[in-house]
């Protein structure tokens, strides 16, 4: 193989066909199963996209129904899934918890070791409907509070942040958080979703996969850029007392001397959008709703500063880890908590690739091309 097929990163490399979701590049919009995630997020509810992406369609009214009251009766923390996490130190990242969790709800899943196709879809839904406990108990934990038990007449949304905070959260801020969960869903062959195909196809577990997928998703360059955005924001310091406009020109001159100090700041530019993130106008629109619910217009000036001047110098537009930490920040979830609320949601995209690489199976094994050492031997 010579030097010039090498594609490091594969970059540019097809490796196989799904159905399940691509950014459409005349339109610059993602699709799940070819709608646009914009019109998703407008109108449907998180269990709704959950089902498009599982089985390629949106649910009709009474498979929603049957789908709901089954994700409502399995929200529960597993005890020996709250035994493992309470073992674990308060001070690891909570994307340890995470993928601990996954792997002891794997381990005692009764269909652990049947891949068939029913009993793959009932592990991607119990996963759905339990790892919200595991992250809402691992934020508590770490605030010194007690687990907060599941209300089965709440939807999805308003479930998550009932047991993350122990009050009903406003309306407002339930739909700016199943936005998000829309939002993050899916996104084609990104890193830790080819993780996860790369992991079925040796015929591995469902969540052996997804637990793979999370050690992906854990690294900075690809779901640990939201909490890399809240640190940017935390580094620029927050002032409440600012106007919006005193903390958009203090944030635009910080942008200006990190880049000047080629200072490498997270949550701008994507690997597959050419024009800007489609998803970001819709999160930005959740953000400013959350901006004036919270009284907190410093916060929209830092974003409008940053973005301002990283446009300027670099032509580099946000992508949508942007004002998703922001958001989730202003409703009370601490910064380390970011990412997990990512697996939250990318459960659901992950799933669908697993059950669509088992129904189509190759193993994936690439070549690689030897720069060491010619052949040599012991003397």
């Amino acid at each position: 193989m010579s030097e010039e097929e090498v594609r490091k990163g594969l970059a540019g490399v097809i490796a196989d066909y799904t159905a399940i979701s691509k950014v459409n590049p005349d339109s610059n919009s993602l699709l799940y199963r070819g709608y646009p995630v914009q019109e998703l997020a407008a109108s449907k509810s998180f269990e709704a996209v959950a089902l498009l992406l599982w089985t390629g369609e949106l649910p009709r009214e009474e498979e929603l129904t049957v789908f709901e009251a089954f994700e409502r009766a399995n929200r529960s923390l597993d005890s020996r899934v709250k035994a493992a996490i309470d073992l674990l130190p308060l001070d690891c990242h909570p994307m340890d918890v995470g993928r601990t969790a996954v792997s002891v709800m794997g381990a005692n899943h009764a269909l652990a070791q049947d891949s068939s196709p029913e009993a793959e879809l009932d592990k991607a839904q119990s996963l759905f409907a339990q790892f919200p406990a595991v992250v809402a108990y691992d934020q508590r934990r770490r605030r010194g509070l007690g687990i907060v038990q599941p209300r089965t007449d709440l939807d999805y949304s308003a479930n998550f942040l009932w047991m993350t905070f122990g009050e009903e959260a406003a309306p407002e801020v339930v739909d700016a958080f199943r936005v998000s969960m829309v939002l993050y869903a899916e996104h084609s062959f990104n890193a830790s979703t080819f993780t996860a195909r790369v992991i079925t196809s040796t015929l591995s577990d469902l969540h052996s996969a997804v637990t793979g997928a999370i050690g992906a998703l854990k690294g900075p360059l690809h779901g640990g850029a939201n909490e890399a955005v809240m640190h940017t924001f935390e580094e620029l310091g927050i002032r409440s007392d600012e106007s919006r406009e005193e903390a958009a020109t203090r944030a635009k001159a910080w942008m200006e001397d990190a880049l000047a100090a080629k200072k490498k700041i997270m949550g701008f530019g994507h690997r597959v959008y050419k024009n800007g993130d489609s998803r970001v106008p819709t999160m930005k629109a959740a953000l400013e709703r959350m901006i004036t619910h919270y009284k907190r217009p410093e916060m929209m000036g830092l974003y409008d500063g940053l973005e301002e001047a990283m446009g300027e110098a670099k032509a580099i537009k946000p992508n949508l880890d942007y004002p998703a930490g922001p958001t989730y920040h202003l409703m009370g979830f601490d910064t380390d908590m970011f990412t997990p609320l990512f697996i939250a949601s990318r459960i659901t995209g992950w799933t669908a690739h697993i059950m669509e690489q088992r129904a189509a199976n190759a193993l994936i094994r690439p070549l690689s091309a030897y720069n060491g050492v010619a052949e040599r031997h012991v003397a």
